[in-house]
C-alpha cells in the first residue's frame, strides 16, 4: 500500500491510497490459508507470553512416550512379534498416533471447546457476523502452540523407526503413508466437529471431547488387530481409530494395499461430507442467544 501526492488542478494536495492487490489473497482458498495463518502467528505469540505452557507441555510429552517404550520393551522381551506387528512396525504405529494426538490438541480440540462455550455463553453469534466461513473459524479459533512439542515427537519416533526396519520402505509405501495420514486428519478433524456441532442442541458436551481423547489416547496406540472383533467395529465405525492411526502405520510397516488406501479416502470424505452437512443444518436451526 502507497500513497501518491496529487499534482496541480482540482484535488491538489490530496493523496491518493493505492493499494497493492497482489498482497489481498484471492479466492475462498487463499482467504482460508491467510485466517489459519493469522490464527497460528497469533497462537506463537503466546508461546512468548506463556513459555511455562511449552516447557510443561514438553515434560508431559517425554513422560508419556518413556512409559509408552517401556510398555513396548516388556512386552517384546518374552515375543518377537505382537499381532502379527514387529517392534519397529508398532513404534511407527506410536509415533502417528503421537503426531496426532499433538495435532488434536494443538487446534481442533481447543477450538471446538470454544466453539461449546461460545454457544452456551452466546459469544458464538459474534463470529457469524465476521466475512469468513463459520466453520473455518470455529475450527481454528484457538491454537495451543505448545502441542508442537507432540507434533515434533511424533515425527521423529516414525523417522526413527523406519531407520529401525529390516526391510526398506519404498516409494509407493510412503506415498501410501502420506496419502493415509492426509485421510486420518479428516477423518478425526471431522468426527470432532460432529461432536462440537451437537452443542447447539446440547448445553454440556465438554465430557464427550474427554471421553474421545481417553479412548484415543488409550486404544489408538494400539494396532487394531489386537482388540476382539466387536471392539474393532467400534474403533473403525464408531470412533475412527483404525483408519487414523492403524492404517498409517501399516502402511510404513508393509501389508498395506491400494484398496484400503481407496477405503480410507472413501471414510474420509464421507465423515468430511457428513460434518459440513450437519454443521449447515445447525446453523440454520440456531436461533442466537438472544432467542
Amino acid at each position: 500500500m502507497t500513497d501518491r501526492a496529487g499534482g496541480r488542478g482540482p484535488g491538489a494536495g490530496q493523496r491518493e491510497m493505492v493499494v497493492d492487490h497482489s498482497a489481498v489473497p484471492r479466492g475462498p482458498i487463499g482467504h482460508g490459508w491467510m485466517i489459519v495463518a493469522t490464527f497460528i502467528r497469533l497462537g506463537v505469540l503466546n508461546i512468548a507470553q506463556y513459555r511455562g505452557e511449552f516447557f510443561v507441555s514438553l515434560a508431559n510429552g517425554v513422560i508419556t512416550l518413556v512409559t509408552q517404550l517401556l510398555g513396548l520393551a516388556v512386552i517384546f522381551s518374552n515375543t518377537q512379534a505382537l499381532g502379527g506387528w514387529s517392534p519397529a512396525g508398532l513404534l511407527a504405529l506410536i509415533g502417528v498416533h503421537t503426531f496426532l494426538s499433538g495435532l488434536i490438541g494443538l487446534v481442533i480440540q481447543p477450538s471446538l471447546q470454544q466453539l461449546m462455550e461460545g454457544i452456551r455463553l452466546g459469544t458464538f453469534d459474534f463470529l457469524l457476523t465476521k466475512p469468513a466461513d463459520s466453520q473455518l473459524l470455529a475450527s481454528v479459533a484457538v491454537v495451543a502452540p505448545a502441542q508442537v512439542v507432540q507434533l515434533l515427537m511424533g515425527a521423529g519416533i516414525v523417522a526413527y523407526a523406519c531407520v529401525w526396519m529390516d526391510t526398506v520402505i519404498g516409494p509407493l509405501q510412503w506415498l501410501y503413508f502420506g496419502i493415509t495420514l492426509f485421510f486420518g486428519v479428516i477423518i478425526v478433524y471431522s468426527f470432532l466437529t460432529l461432536l462440537g456441532t451437537c452443542s447447539f442442541w446440547f448445553v454440556k458436551l465438554d465430557n464427550i471431547l474427554v471421553v474421545f481423547s481417553s479412548v484415543f489416547g488409550q486404544a489408538g496406540r494400539w494396532p487394531i488387530s489386537l482388540f476382539p472383533g466387536w471392539m474393532r467395529i467400534v474403533l473403525t465405525v464408531l470412533i475412527p481409530v483404525a483408519f487414523a492411526v492403524t492404517v498409517p502405520a501399516q502402511a510404513l510397516a508393509g501389508g498395506l494395499s491400494g484398496w484400503l488406501v481407496l477405503a480410507s479416502g472413501v471414510i474420509a470424505a464421507v465423515f468430511f461430507a457428513g460434518s459440513r452437512a450437519f454443521w449447515l443444518y445447525a446453523l440454520r436451526h440456531y436461533t442466537g442467544a438472544s432467542a
